[in-house]
Parts: C-alpha cells; structure tokens; sequence
C-alpha cells in the first residue's frame, strides 16, 4: 500500500517506551502494519494563541502543497505521453523513491532553519510551493500551446479523404494549372476515372473540366452522392505547412528535455516541502493536545491492506485514555457501517494519513 498514517502519542517515562508499546500492539502478534519513527526536530513552540492559528493555516497549506504536488505529478505523466508508464521513476523526493524517503525522513535544515518561528518556516513552504505553481502554470500553458498546435497540423493529416488534408496525397502532374479554361476538381468517390488515391473508405479522384461548368458538376456531384474537395493546388502554401509542422515538431523535441527536468526537480521540492508540513502539523497538534513540555512520539505507520480496520481498533485501544469523548465516538461509530462523522478524521491520537499514490491513472 502507498498509504501511511502518520501519528503521534505522548512520550511515557521516555518516547522509546511509547514507541515500544506501540510496536508490540501491531507488529509482535498480528502484523498490522510496517513502522518507522519518524524524526521531528526540536521546534520552537511560541505562544499558544499563535499555535492555535497556526494549525488552521496549515491545514489549508497542507492541502494546497498536495494539490500542486498531485498536478506536478500528473503533469509530467501527460508530458510523458506513450511513456508514461516511465511517470514513477521520474517521481523521486531527494533522489529516491517517495516511500524511502518518507520513511527515512530527516528534516532539511538548510531548507527549513528550525530557528525560525513555526509561523516563519510555514510561509516560507508557502511561498515555494506557490512559485511553483506559478512556474508549473506558465511552463505548462507554453507547452501545451505548441503541442496543440502540432496535432492541429498533424490532424489535418488523418481521417477520411472527405476530411483530411490532401496536400500529401496529390502532385502537381494530377493538375491542370494555369490555364484559362480549364480546371482539374477533386472528387470523392467517383467511379469512372483514374484513381489517385484510396483509403479504407473511399477513393480520391481527378476530374478536368471546363470552368464553365463547375457549377453544374458540382450539383451533378451531390445529385449522385459526390462529394467535390474544395482544394487549390498551391505549392507555396503546402510547402509552409510542411515547414511549420517540421518547425513545431523540432520545438516541442528541444522543449522536452528541459521539461521534464523541471518537472523531476519541482516534484521533488513540491513533495519534501508536503512532508515536512505534515511533520509541523503533527508537531502543532501534538503540543496542543499533549501539552508542554515538548514530550511526545511521532510514528509513521504503513498498514496492511487487510487489516486496517483491526489496526485502527488497536490504536483505539491502546490510546483511548488519551481522549475519552473521541474514544466514544469512534467505538459508536464502529458499530454503524458508513457513518461518516466528519470531513476530517479525529482519533484521540494525533493522525495525518499521507498517500503516495499521487495520479489520477493506474499504471
């Protein structure tokens, strides 16, 4: 599973015994899930009335961070295009993949001086992530132009000879040009004449004629089920769209590369600076809810596909004394499937879950 449940208890004589414990409640007997500590700094914690703030604005952080990590992910899959399936190992945070990282967090402090307030460190996220957003927008609007503009060109290429573009399929010797009487029309289908060229549909077809007497071919035409190309042989002209498609092709190549470089680097920015907001949410809460001094122990917990709900009864139990009233509601909640008590999850232990599936597609 690509899901962990971040938590955290407060310390017992010492945080090792709180670790302890929980270790031997869902991995000694019955495997409920993978651990790991995950390692907070000593923050420093201000006053509590800025905690208390605090901790509505991450909350809204966290959920912008996430958004822009999801979209620098599932951008660069749409750059990838018939390579997508490349998408995760391009998805790496510091150089490794997003579940080593997580559960070897070590918190960045060049990135993030923990002698700065916790309001200081959060609007610094803030302001990195939301550049690149920014950069994501403009980089992605640029590229998508251009991609947009070359299948435009290629799509003329494709489809039915009713449709598509003929200038590929027709040479100058299929014309008669220039001349003062006479014109060379193209027809789909006709039955009587030398063919140039056919699809899976339908035949293309010449027709020289008198000028005179387009108008009442054409109506001829379309008494008999033709159908007449609206189509000028002009060199110039197919010759600049060759040259635009070439030029459009060989753009979108030597943008590519940089791209997709970007995208790897800004993922990774985008998702450390996720982790460590969850690292100053559990932080906040955890003083909040535990008290002063600093004393408690973040866990990261991977669980089992099959036993989540065992491993949520087990971390009920075991931290039920913590917050008799959230103890209640979930042993109510419990016993009515479906009953969705609120938006955001409340355990009398502080949870975030984290999700590194990350795209809107499965690979």
């Amino acid at each position: 599973m690509t899901e962990f449940w971040l938590i955290s208890a407060p310390g017992e004589k010492t945080c090792q015994q709180t670790w302890d414990k929980m270790m031997a409640a869902t991995t000694r007997t019955n495997n409920l899930s993978t651990n790991h500590k995950f390692n907070i700094p000593d923050l420093k914690v201000g006053t509590l009335d800025v905690l208390v703030g605090l901790s509505d604005e991450l909350a809204k952080l966290d959920s912008f961070v996430e958004s822009v990590v999801k979209k620098v992910a599932q951008y660069m899959a749409d750059v990838l295009e018939d390579n997508r399936d490349k998408v995760q190992e391009n998805l790496l945070a510091n150089g490794v993949d997003l579940v080593t990282y997580i559960t070897r967090f070590q918190w960045d402090m060049a990135k993030y001086p923990i002698k700065q307030s916790l309001k200081n460190i959060s609007e610094i996220i803030s302001k990195q992530v939301t550049q690149i957003d920014n950069d994501l927008k403009t980089r992605a609007s640029a590229y998508n132009n251009l991609k947009g503009n070359l299948q435009n060109l290629e799509r003329k290429n494709v489809g039915s000879l009713l449709t598509r573009s003929l200038a590929d399929i027709v040479k100058k010797d299929d014309f008669v040009l220039d001349s003062e009487y006479l014109i060379t029309l193209l027809v789909v289908p006709v039955l009587f004449y030398s063919l140039l060229y056919e699809d899976s549909d339908s035949g293309l077809f010449s027709v020289t004629l008198f000028r005179k007497a387009i108008d009442d071919f054409k109506h001829k035409a379309r008494e008999n089920k033709f159908t007449v190309r609206d189509f000028q042989y002009n060199e110039e002209e197919m010759k600049a769209d060759k040259e635009e498609m070439t030029r459009l092709s060989t753009d979108k190549k030597k943008q590519f590369g940089p791209l997709v470089r970007w995208l790897k680097v800004n993922f990774s920015e985008a998702f450390i600076a996720w982790i460590h907001i969850k690292a100053l949410r559990v932080f906040v809460e955890s003083v909040l809810r535990y008290g002063l001094p600093v004393n408690f122990q973040a866990m990261l917990l991977q669980p089992n596909k099959k036993t989540l709900k065992k491993l949520r009864e087990v971390l009920n139990d075991l931290y039920k004394h913590l917050d008799s009233s959230a103890a209640a509601i979930i042993d109510s909640a419990m016993d009515i499937p479906g009953l969705n008590l609120s938006q955001q999850e409340y355990y009398p232990y502080v949870y975030y879950k984290i999700d590194c599936n990350l795209l809107d597609f499965k690979l």
